[in-house]
Formats: structure tokens, C-alpha cells, sequence
């Protein structure tokens, strides 16, 4: 893909976040789609390709009038958004499409509307993992994080510390479900859920959604926004079973799909500003920073707990409060990149100061899948 070719032209989240009891899944996935149309000055019959994770694209396509040119429905859990927004700019630099409509919405918290997962479902893991209890994320992610902390003695003090500074952030976000600020003893004395994850480092239960649509960069500077540009991106996938990863310290998709990212964006660590790490779990950042090659395997708990993921640090890292204390329905990926887009456009609530690149970092299906997409508000190269 050529870089800053294609870009975010609409972004917006669904009217209200957290407790949304009147609206079904797929109205979520239309206010989200309607917000984010109006965002970028457009009409529903400009828009020519719709793509969602998680639901049918063709009935949201429907249930909003739209016969479209192009449509994708890949679905693999939460970071689908981060893959979607590559195929979207593939598919608009081939032509098959001009305007792209991206929407999540997910009725987590009140489950109305609900059809099944949001992943396609593993028969190799119904086979081989659920007769032995590894049912759900929380005993899922156990098993990978265990082995990280034995072998780089990672604590459940500094595993804690990725939740406090997640709640600083979301203290300045308006919109996050929690706000009030978090000690490490607050997070090691909530209720236990599955070991070592308390439920401070477990991701929110929430209703919403968001949309984003995508166009050629020559039309963008047209638009109502300011253009956010696309400049690389990066998709993989490992296994579909967590009991099956090649090294439960490191992830392959995450080493894949970052690297392509990073080559695709003729960047380097050092030129990016913004981070964003899907974070389900508090260990998740620790692996992201390592596996996306920040830090050195083993120091992305010592690099968050020293401060350098905090406002002012050297590497401003989940902005809006992340899955923990800002939203999560359960695939967050399209709220990091809602929030990518708004710290590339200047508007975010706890900006970073003259930030010119975001990544946005992306996991599906436990350690299965993983997407990254670099962000920029500076269209050269």
C-alpha cells in the first residue's frame, strides 16, 4: 500500500458508552455508523464499501440503506477493526470502492441483540481445550502470563501497575467508565477472578460501539475533518488455541503483524508518539511493547511501573484509559482507534503534545490474531 494514500476522513463513537439498555446490537452499529457520517460532512449514499467484525456486514449494510460496491466481514475477535482499516485502503487503492463505512457495536453489558460470538468459533479448541475447563478469556490468558511471570519474575505488584496508570489516563477522559484514580494495593485487594487476574486488571463489561470511514487522501482535504492518514499497516495470526502458542512469553502474530506495520511505514520506534496496546488484561501491554520491540523481552513491566507510559512520559501509551478503565464490549479494537484518530486530529482529552504518528495495536481471539495500524496527520511521506 502506498503510504498516506487512504484516509480516516469519519471517526466517531456510538452517542452513549456503558450502560446503553435501549439499544439492540445493531442500532448500536447504526448510531456509531450515522455519528461518524455526519462526523466527516458525508451522507449514508456516498458511501460505496461497509465492512464490520462481529456481525453480518451485509445487514448492517442493509439496515442502513446501503447497496454497496464492496464488503468485508472478517472476524477475528477485537483487533478485526485494525484489519478491516487494511483491507479498506487495499480495497480503495484498487478502485474497488471510494468510501469506506467501518462499525462495531456490541451490546455487552445489556445483551440485547446478541447473535452468538463475535469470533468464529475453533473446533480445534472445542476439541482440545474446553473438555479441560480453558473456557473463557480469563482462563485463557492465565496460562501464557504465568509462564511470562516465571520466567521474568514479573510481579503481581508491577502486573498491577499497568492497571493504576491506565486509570490515570482515564481520569482526564470524560466519556471513560472509570475514572477515580487506583493504588496498587486497590487493584491487589479486588475481588479475585482467576489467578493472577484480579478484577481491576480485567477489561470493562460495557455496551457501544464506533465507525470509521476511510477515502483516497485527494478527496479527504475536501472534507469536514482533518485528514488522518493511513501511513502502514500489518495483520497476522498464530493459533487458535492459547495452549498452542510457540512461546507463552511472546506472541508471533503480535512480532508479525508489528513488523509490518513498522516496514510498511518506512518508520521507527523512535518516530512514534502515540501508543496504543489493546489491553483485555493488564499483562497485554507487557507483551505489546515487547513483542512490538520498544522494550527488550522482559522490561515492559519495569518500563510501564517506572513511569514512561504516564502523561509526560517518553511513550504516552493508551490515552483514553484503555480497555480497563475506558470501554470494552467486548472488541475493543475500534475504540483504540478512535482514540488514534483523535490524537492525530488534536482532540483528544488528555492530548499528547505535538504528536505526528500513533500506532494502534490490535489482538483477537486471545493471542490468535493480531492487527497494527500506523496513524499520521502529516501527509508527505
Amino acid at each position: 500500500m502506498k503510504r498516506n494514500s487512504v484516509a480516516i476522513v469519519g471517526a466517531s463513537e456510538t452517542t452513549e458508552l456503558g450502560k446503553v439498555p435501549t439499544m439492540s446490537q445493531v442500532q448500536l452499529h447504526a448510531d456509531a455508523a450515522l455519528n461518524a457520517v455526519s462526523d466527516a460532512g458525508l451522507k449514508l449514499s456516498d458511501i460505496d464499501g461497509v465492512a464490520t467484525g462481529g456481525h453480518n456486514a451485509v445487514e448492517i449494510a442493509h439496515y442502513l440503506g446501503i447497496v454497496p460496491k464492496w464488503l468485508d466481514g472478517t472476524s477475528v475477535g477485537g483487533c478485526s477493526f485494525m484489519l478491516l482499516v487494511r483491507h479498506a485502503a487495499a480495497a480503495i487503492n484498487e478502485g474497488l470502492c471510494e468510501t469506506v463505512l467501518i462499525t462495531h457495536g456490541e451490546s455487552g453489558r445489556s445483551n440485547l441483540g446478541r447473535h452468538g460470538s463475535s469470533i468464529f468459533p475453533s473446533l480445534f479448541q472445542q476439541q482440545f481445550e474446553r473438555p479441560f475447563g480453558v473456557t473463557r478469556p480469563p482462563t485463557m490468558f492465565t496460562i501464557p502470563v504465568l509462564r511470562y511471570m516465571k520466567d521474568y519474575g514479573l510481579s503481581e505488584e508491577t502486573l498491577a501497575m499497568v492497571s493504576v496508570v491506565q486509570r490515570e489516563w482515564a481520569s482526564k477522559n470524560p466519556r471513560a467508565s472509570f475514572r477515580d484514580p487506583i493504588t496498587v494495593d486497590d487493584v491487589l485487594n479486588s475481588k479475585m477472578i482467576c489467578y493472577p487476574f484480579r478484577l481491576l486488571m480485567c477489561c470493562l463489561v460495557t455496551d457501544g460501539g464506533g465507525a470509521l470511514i476511510l477515502t483516497k487522501s485527494e478527496r479527504a482535504k475536501d472534507l469536514a475533518q482533518k485528514p488522518v492518514y493511513v501511513r502502514g499497516t500489518g495483520e497476522s495470526g498464530e493459533t487458535p488455541m492459547i495452549s498452542q502458542m510457540g512461546d507463552f512469553t511472546s506472541s508471533a502474530a503480535f512480532k508479525v503483524a508489528g513488523s509490518s506495520a513498522f516496514e510498511s511505514a518506512g518508520i521507527k520506534h523512535s518516530d512514534v508518539d502515540h501508543l496504543m496496546i489493546y489491553d483485555a488484561f493488564a499483562h497485554l501491554p507487557i507483551y505489546g511493547l515487547e513483542d512490538l520491540g520498544f522494550v527488550g523481552r522482559g522490561e515492559a513491566g519495569s518500563f510501564i511501573a517506572e513511569g514512561n507510559t504516564r502523561m509526560g512520559g517518553s511513550l504516552p501509551l493508551n490515552t483514553n484509559g484503555g480497555g480497563l478503565s475506558y470501554m470494552h464490549s467486548g472488541m475493543y479494537g475500534m475504540y483504540a482507534l478512535q482514540e488514534g484518530v483523535r490524537q492525530m486530529r488534536g482532540t483528544a482529552p488528555a492530548q499528547v503534545p505535538n504528536a505526528e504518528i500513533s500506532m494502534v495495536h490490535g489482538v483477537g481471539g486471545m493471542f490468535s490474531a493480531s492487527g497494527n495500524i500506523v496513524l499520521t496527520n502529516v501527509a508527505g511521506d
